[in-house]
């Protein structure tokens, strides 16, 4: 784990935790929160419901895992619309993970990096016309696998909300 942490500590994430993977609970209340589609992904991408498979599959892969590492990258807004802020946070955000994933997946073979948001690989996802272009490499969110972050986060020891005019995004990386 130390190894995890010091490679988050490297990528410049804003906050860490090591994680439990007892205390993850994938809810189908959850995975029907993507079928609202308000982030335009739901059927549209492989990482997410319903190409991603069943809340039975998800909560099946986790429980393969006894640990991992959540990660979270906080940054401050001019306030609540500022949208090119949030932009610039979650792009930061999903560059670090996506480096912290591919070292992860070579330290430790068979861990399950989940994201924050949809699979971000490619431009255009092949969904549902082509096989995946990078399946070794593709991510499902968190809440595409039924976890509820903020429960993920009190659970683990992490914050989740920081305070008026900030935001945060959050992934975890499980291992064995």
């Amino acid at each position: 784990m130390e190894i995890l942490l010091s490679l988050a500590r490297q990528a410049g994430f804003s906050h860490m935790a090591e994680l439990d993977a007892a205390t993850l609970r994938p809810m189908a209340e959850v995975r029907d929160m993507c079928s609202a589609d308000k982030c335009r992904s739901y059927g549209k991408s492989w990482s997410c419901p319903p190409a991603c498979g069943s809340i039975g599959h998800a909560a099946q892969r986790i429980s393969q895992y006894r640990r991992g590492l959540l990660v979270q990258t906080t940054g401050e807004l001019e306030d609540e619309f500022d949208l090119q802020s949030i932009a610039a946070i979650e792009a930061q955000h999903k560059k670090a993970f996506l480096n912290l994933a591919r070292q992860a997946r070579l330290l430790f073979p068979g861990c399950l990096p989940l994201s924050s948001g949809t699979c971000s690989l490619c431009r255009k996802c092949t969904y549902p016309d082509r096989p995946c272009r990078f399946p070794g490499k593709r991510m499902s969110s968190m809440e595409a696998f039924g976890l509820l972050v903020s429960e993920v986060c009190t659970k683990n020891g992490l914050s989740y909300y920081y305070g008026p005019k900030t935001i945060t995004f959050t992934a975890c990386i499980l291992t064995d």
